[in-house]
């Protein structure tokens, strides 16, 4: 990524779209979470547990971070795909955070 300035529109427009990505989720069946938008990151909180994802960019490095539970991804932007990837499995954004929901709080 070739500057902050794209790194910010990249970051908007990947938050953007996971946050409407799962609202729309919501929309189609009883989800196990609650979504909060705090300035610049993205929280899923759990019904159950009390747990949480927090999904933000972070400038410095210009990655995406996902955490909660413990664990951390620092997904990298793939200029190829245009969206930000977790390098040790190839997933994006959205499959990335859906998959885990799903292993937090499975249906």
């Amino acid at each position: 990524m070739r500057s902050e300035q794209d790194f910010q529109l990249a970051a908007t427009a990947a938050l953007v779209g996971l946050k409407r990505h799962l609202v729309e989720g919501e929309q189609e069946q009883h989800t196990p979470f609650e979504l909060k938008q705090q300035e610049n990151s993205l929280q899923v909180v759990f019904e159950r547990g009390g747990g949480r994802l927090v999904v933000e960019p972070n400038q410095t490095v210009r990655q995406m971070w996902v955490s909660g539970r413990g664990a951390s991804f620092q997904l990298d932007w793939d200029s190829r795909t245009e969206k930000f990837i977790w390098p040790k499995s190839g997933e994006n954004l959205i499959p990335l955070v859906e998959r885990l929901i799903s292993e937090n709080h499975p249906a």
